[in-house]
């Protein structure tokens, strides 16, 4: 009975062992960012001559992304963003900004953000280091994340959502018009809600 017994355990193991590498193999996961529910968004802000802030968005873009909660480091995103849909709520402002000055939209129609690696892991809290492409110029930034939650939705699918934030000098992306000194950084904050495909 001792050989029966041991090939019992040992299956039983298997099978603990193979469940065990499922259930984290399903943790990793790709996903849409939900841009047809409007459950996105990326924003700027600037100083305007240093006395108030000009909010503005992009209404256009789109983008995918992996995540892996069992192992966050992993995760990778990329972003596709229309820059003549700027949108600062201003119509002859946002003429100019899509001109030659600023965002040169005709020459530039777009720019991406593909990440690189993710670093300074801390539970939900996480930096996501990659590409950003702007006005014909590719730097490295830095998007200082923070996971907002995930789960089952209403309709039968599952969904993540993450806030981010940083900030890019127009001078590095060889956008120079003179705006003042106060106003030569732009803000950005990022809102991704995905759904797992």
């Amino acid at each position: 009975m001792k050989p029966l017994k041991n090939i019992l355990k040992a299956s039983a193991a298997g099978v603990v062992l193979t469940t065990a590498m499922a259930s984290g193999n399903a943790l990793a996961a790709d996903y849409a960012i939900d841009t047809k529910g409007a459950h996105a968004s990326i924003n700027f802000k600037i100083k305007h001559l240093g006395y108030s802030w000009l909010l503005g968005r992009f209404n256009d873009f789109s983008g995918d992304f992996s995540y892996d909660s069992a192992d966050v480091s992993a995760s990778k995103i990329s972003v596709k963003i229309d820059t003549a849909s700027v949108d600062s709520n201003h119509a002859e402002r946002d003429k100019h900004l899509r001109g030659d000055d600023f965002l040169s939209v005709s020459k530039f129609p777009e720019a991406t953000f593909v990440s690189t690696k993710v670093t300074n892991v801390d539970g939900e809290d996480f930096d996501v280091v990659g590409n950003l492409t702007l006005h014909g110029v590719t730097k490295e930034i830095t998007i200082e994340v923070e996971k907002v939650g995930e789960g089952k939705d209403p309709w039968g699918g599952y969904r993540v959502g993450f806030e981010g934030d940083t900030e890019i000098r127009l001078s590095d992306f060889g956008i120079d018009y003179n705006l003042g000194p106060a106003s030569q950084v732009v803000e950005l904050e990022l809102h991704v809600e995905g759904i797992r495909k």
